[in-house]
């Protein structure tokens, strides 16, 4: 099983994100707080589960937790302040979000989660002065391969990635030539060949490199 704390804070939180090199859909962030009696045998790294499984812990991570949230950062965003600082703009308003206030951030990855706060984007949640204090004044750690370490980690991370897979297979619905409800947006050949047969949507990320050999890319709504 992997470690419950790292802190030794009881309000530890753990946040992770999804879909960060996807090619269409939103980023997408979670943080959850579990409480010290937390054991779970199977949770870990999403990227790790299958699907069924994934599905399978989100009621129960839901269930147990003290409290947890879940933000998405859509494609506009993303294209304006790039996609490493939605990621973590996106774990930022997770804390925000929290019904308790972390003691101690525990984030995924070599970024610390206020490395950059108070970014001028105009589309999106604009942080307030409290805010950005309020997030500077918790003190948090990176770790790499943490969602493969701690379970709030694991935990934040099968939340992101269940909640971004079901917006995927809303969207899909009304662009289904693309099949995003398989490919979840990540850039696979059938996908990529979509884009190059059909031209980009509104939940394409135009920063990125959609084609390898890009071109004029027709858009429509």
């Amino acid at each position: 099983m992997l470690q419950l704390n790292y802190s030794g804070f009881s309000l530890e939180t753990g946040t992770d994100e999804a879909g960060r090199g996807c090619l269409a859909g939103p980023v997408t962030a979670a943080a959850i707080i579990l409480p010290k009696d937390f054991e779970n045998t199977i949770l870990n790294d999403s990227k790790q589960l299958s699907e069924k499984t994934r599905a399978l812990l989100k009621p129960i991570i839901e269930e147990q937790s003290l409290c947890f949230s879940v933000t998405h950062l859509f494609p506009d965003e993303i294209d304006e302040i790039n996609i490493l600082n939605a990621s973590m703009k996106g774990m930022q308003e997770c804390i925000l979000k929290l019904s308790q206030v972390p003691e101690y951030i525990i984030v995924d990855g070599n970024r610390a989660l206020n490395a950059k706060l108070g970014l001028k984007n105009t589309v999106g949640k604009q942080f307030s002065s409290a805010e950005i204090e309020l997030l500077k004044s918790i003190p948090n750690t990176s770790i790499v391969k943490g969602d493969a370490k701690f379970l709030s980690i694991a935990a934040a991370s099968v939340l992101a990635k269940t909640y971004r897979d079901e917006y995927m297979d809303q969207i899909h619905e009304e662009f289904p030539m693309y099949n995003w409800k398989k490919n979840k947006g990540y850039p696979t050949k059938e996908h990529r060949e979509a884009i190059r047969k059909y031209g980009t949507t509104k939940y394409h990320r135009m920063s990125f490199r959609l084609l390898p050999d890009q071109l004029e890319l027709d858009f429509f709504e």
